[in-house]
C-alpha cells in the first residue's frame, strides 16, 4: 500500500462527519489516523467517549512520545499540539496556541507531512477558521494526497474554503465520497 498515515483536521461542524467516518470505516483499516479537531480546552473528558461509542476502530488520545501503531485512531489531546516525529512517535506541547487554537490544526499537519511525505493522506473538514489551510498545503508540497470536504455540504464551510484557496487539492469530496475512498485503500 503506498499510504502509510491518515491526517484528519476540523473544527465547528466537523464532529458529525467524524463520527459519521469513525462508524462507517472498514474494521481492518490498516493505517494509523491522526485526528487534530478543535476543542474546548478546559473540558477533558466526554469528547473521546462519544467518539469511542461509534468508532469502529480503537481511539485514544496518545502520550507524550507513544509509539504509533497502524490500526488506531489517534485524537489531539484538549490544549495539546499534537505533533508526529520523524521516529514515529507523538510529541505534545502546550507552546502558546497557533490560529487561537491548541491543538493546532497546521502543526499537526506539518508535522505528518514532513514524516510521512508522499505516503500521507491528508483531510480537511468544517470548520470556522482557516487553521488547517497551510498544514494542507504542507502535505501537497510533500506530495501527499490531499481531500477538503466539499464547502457546500460544511456546516461551517471556512476552512475548507481557506483550505482550496492555497491548496491544489486532489479530491473535494461529501462525507460518504470520503468513506467510500477510505475504504477502498487497501
Amino acid at each position: 500500500m503506498k499510504h502509510k498515515a491518515v491526517i484528519i483536521g476540523g473544527s465547528a461542524g466537523s464532529f458529525q462527519v467524524i463520527l459519521e467516518i469513525l462508524a462507517n470505516i472498514n474494521k481492518d483499516f490498516p493505517l494509523p489516523i491522526f485526528l487534530s479537531l478543535h476543542r474546548l480546552k478546559h473540558i477533558r473528558s466526554g469528547f473521546l467517549e462519544a467518539l469511542s461509542l461509534k468508532s469502529v476502530l480503537p481511539i485514544k488520545e496518545p502520550f507524550d512520545k507513544e509509539l504509533i501503531k497502524s490500526k488506531t485512531v489517534y485524537l489531539a489531546p484538549a490544549n495539546y499540539h499534537m505533533y508526529i516525529d520523524s521516529g514515529g512517535r507523538f510529541s505534545l506541547s502546550t507552546e502558546p496556541p497557533v490560529n487561537h487554537s491548541r491543538p493546532s490544526i497546521d502543526l499537526s499537519f506539518f508535522s505528518a507531512a514532513s514524516k510521512y511525505q508522499n505516503k500521507l493522506i491528508g483531510i480537511i473538514l468544517s470548520g470556522a477558521n482557516k487553521d488547517g489551510a497551510e498544514g494542507l498545503k504542507q502535505v501537497e508540497k510533500f506530495g501527499g494526497l490531499t481531500i477538503v470536504q466539499d464547502p457546500s455540504e460544511s456546516q461551517i464551510p471556512t476552512m475548507p474554503t481557506a483550505a482550496l484557496k492555497v491548496t491544489n487539492v486532489d479530491h473535494t469530496y461529501r462525507t460518504k465520497q470520503i468513506i467510500d475512498f477510505l475504504n477502498s485503500l487497501r
